[in-house]
């Protein structure tokens, strides 16, 4: 039976489609992967099946009682809740049911013998339903997801506004995990995550007796997870049965026969149309020149899709830095209370390092405290000579409302239009994209603007803090090459072993140095 049934469905944006005549069914127990690159529409799908978004055309039908959890990797917290606050939200439905009973103890005193019995049927009932749902052990539940997902290190009482990215989604998951819905809906849900809770989130999904969509970057991840594809490309989805790998091998075998079918179809075009050039005129030849050009206005035309444009990654390097990039003196950094012990670390140019471990241990604040972005709790930082830095941040939160062309334009006033239109598509941005505003980009095309200003810049030395966060499949490679490629040093925090270990010198786990329990 079909949980989730898309009929001929239609939608865009202005004068840009997005979807055209799309079909979907979801049916019970499939786990499937929604894949597509950068901007092809995965979130805008899922906003329209979970009607945040109307579509223009055709129809989105679930099927009757079905609970739906969906994990939106934009979605908003509110200032003043606590972590423990937004978490036993997930059993809002059984707070309200027990406001319903106390509601009826309340009218008990005033019942008549026949009104009585009825109540205390409905109370009866609701607490049942109370039982049957574990309403009383729910703080219990609460510290059991919670400490599975590494929540109870950070404080279940700390207010969810001051929550780093990573933070920040794993509250978001351990929620939609405790409303144990009937359909998960999770949008890049390992983004921030951290290597250990990746495998635990591998783990549940691997399990998992419902279905589920997701949408994900991470191959590895994809892999051990899902057992259908749903491909978004140039406006359709297409279905593909089994993992990652086996829609890879398919897809290309497809496309190699469709490549094959339309050059000979090309030459026969090409035969018949010489053939009618040539007779048409001829009065003994006309009729056999007719019959060509019926036959050609018969032929049923296969068009190929036109290829997306590949993103090119070359870091533009700025003269050589000092052989020292930094050494710390007992650095203890944090926001009030310290994270770390005191470090004493050194980097010499040519490094490349891999920052690792937990979430929340202090990552970003070490890169942030290393640049002088925050004021250390004590110790020193001594940096080097000649420091170029290309800096990629992890978190942009306030809303922007330039155009792509404006954003590179503040940093590159001396560019020409040309150039600028011209550096944004080296990084795999479309025309359409270009024009559009910020705000209105997924989040893959948005870090490729942003990784757009570093590329242009001459750098020695890059602070990368979780670069490959909504890159799709192609960006991530080829930043991988060109970080392979670079001479300078870097200094990446990053949760993708598959990605950071080809590139990296070493690896600091920052698990040793915090001042938390791991």
């Amino acid at each position: 039976m079909s949980i989730l049934t898309v009929k001929n469905m239609n939608h865009g944006f202005g004068d840009r489609a997005i979807f055209e005549d799309v079909s979907f069914r979801l049916l019970k127990g499939e786990h499937v992967g929604l894949i597509g690159a950068n901007g092809e529409g995965k979130s805008t799908f899922m906003n329209i099946i979970t009607g945040k978004l109307m579509p223009d055309e055709g129809k989105i039908e679930w099927s009757n009682r079905v609970r739906v959890g969906y994990m939106d990797q934009h979605a908003q917290l509110q200032k003043g809740e606590s972590i423990r606050d937004v978490l036993r939200g997930a059993f809002k439905y059984l707070f309200d049911l027990e406001i319903e009973m106390l509601a009826i103890t309340d009218k008990m005193a005033e019942a008549t013998p026949e009104e009585l019995e009825k109540l205390l049927e409905d109370m009866g009932t609701i607490q049942d339903l109370l039982d049957n749902n574990g309403f009383y052990v729910i703080d219990a539940k609460v510290e059991e997801v919670a400490r599975g997902l590494g929540l109870n290190d950070v404080g279940l009482d700390k207010d969810v506004t001051d929550l780093s990215g990573g933070q920040r989604t794993k509250v978001l998951l351990a929620k939609l995990l405790l409303e144990n819905p009937d359909i998960l809906l999770l949008d890049e849900p390992t983004n921030y995550l951290d290597e250990v809770h990746i495998e635990w989130l591998k783990r549940y999904l691997q399990n998992y007796e419902n279905a589920f969509i997701l949408i994900s970057h991470d191959i590895s991840f994809l892999n051990s997870v899902i057992n259908l594809v749903y491909h978004v490309d140039n406006r359709q989805l297409n279905r593909y049965v089994g993992s990652y790998d086996d829609f890879q091998r398919i897809y290309e075998a497809r496309k190699k026969q469709l490549e094959q079918a339309y050059e000979r179809q090309q030459a026969e075009i090409a035969k018949l149309e010489d053939f009618v050039a040539r007779n048409k005129a001829n009065v003994a030849t006309t009729g056999m020149a007719k019959a060509r050009q019926k036959k050609l206005d018969k032929i049923d035309r296969i068009e190929l899709a036109q290829e997306k444009p590949k993103p090119t990654f070359n870091f533009k390097e700025a003269r050589t830095s000092g052989k020292m990039i930094f050494e710390t003196k007992d650095l203890v950094i944090g926001y009030g209370s310290p994270l770390s012990k005191p470090l004493n670390l050194y980097l010499e140019r040519g490094k490349k390092v891999a920052l690792v471990g937990a979430n929340g241990l202090g990552k970003t604040t070490l890169l942030k405290s290393l640049m002088g972005e925050i004021r250390a709790l004590s110790g020193e930082v001594e940096l080097g000579d000649y420091q170029y830095i290309g800096y990629f941040e992890q978190e942009i939160k306030d809303a922007n409302y330039n155009t792509c062309i404006e954003e590179f334009w503040q940093d590159f006033p001396g560019y020409t239009q040309y150039e600028v239109r011209s550096a944004l598509a080296k990084c795999g941005l479309t025309t359409k994209h270009i024009e559009s505003k910020i705000m209105v980009l997924s989040g893959g095309e948005a870090s490729k603007v942003r990784l757009c200003k570093i590329l242009n810049r001459e750098t020695n030395i890059l602070i990368l803090d979780e670069p490959t966060n909504h890159l799709d499949v192609d960006a991530k490679e080829e930043l991988k090459r060109a970080l392979k490629a670079y001479k300078g040093t870097i200094l990446m925090v990053c949760h993708e072993p598959e990605f950071y270990q080809d590139i990296v010198t070493d690896i600091w786990n920052c698990e040793e140095w915090t001042t938390k329990i791991v």
